[in-house]
């Protein structure tokens, strides 16, 4: 038992102000929380794994119409998007290798809160954690938010890491 190493599940997403490749304030210090206060030094005890849920827009496009003329535009949109996925997931994995923490990451696509609780009832980490951009109640109503969720439905014990008031942006809807 004393050579199990713990499996930890980290969500991260994109920064909805800096976008691709830049992982968002939440998901940035989730990370950097997991690595100072979980692991800290002991770096071959944890197994760390991203997961980076695309969302699929309706129409490929951020607040833009889109022309759809040919099959080859719908698959160029979903290249894209695995592209600047894999680009997010590098920033985490390109960290763990500099600390020495073995890690995996992968994309999926759907509901964030949904897909982030189905991938903990198949690979069954010992801990998920989580960022949180600490909306209030107002805003929950809105928004949602996938912390909460998770906290609520996923099957192993969630940590949810709110974002430093020095990092909370104008709006705080934004990541």
């Amino acid at each position: 038992m004393g050579d199990e190493v713990t499996r930890v599940m980290v969500a991260v997403n994109e920064s909805s102000l800096k976008g691709y490749p830049h992982p968002s304030i939440s998901s940035r210090g989730a990370f950097e929380w997991t690595i100072n206060k979980i692991i800290r030094n002991n770096v071959s005890a944890f197994n760390l794994f991203f997961l980076h849920v695309q969302v699929p827009d309706e129409d490929g496009f951020d607040d833009m119409d889109s022309i759809y003329a040919s099959p080859e535009d719908f698959k160029n949109m979903k290249q894209r998007d695995r592209i600047r996925g894999v680009h997010l997931l590098e920033y985490f994995v390109n960290r763990c290798h500099e600390i020495g923490v073995v890690c995996q990451g992968w994309i999926m696509q759907g509901d964030p809160k949904e897909v982030i609780c189905h991938e903990v009832k198949r690979l069954r980490p010992d801990l998920l954690v989580v960022g949180s951009r600490g909306l209030g109640p107002f805003q929950k109503v809105f928004v949602g938010t996938v912390s909460e969720f998770c906290w609520k439905h996923a099957e192993c014990p969630v940590i949810s890491i709110k974002r430093k008031a020095d990092e909370i942006p104008q709006d705080p809807v934004d990541d």
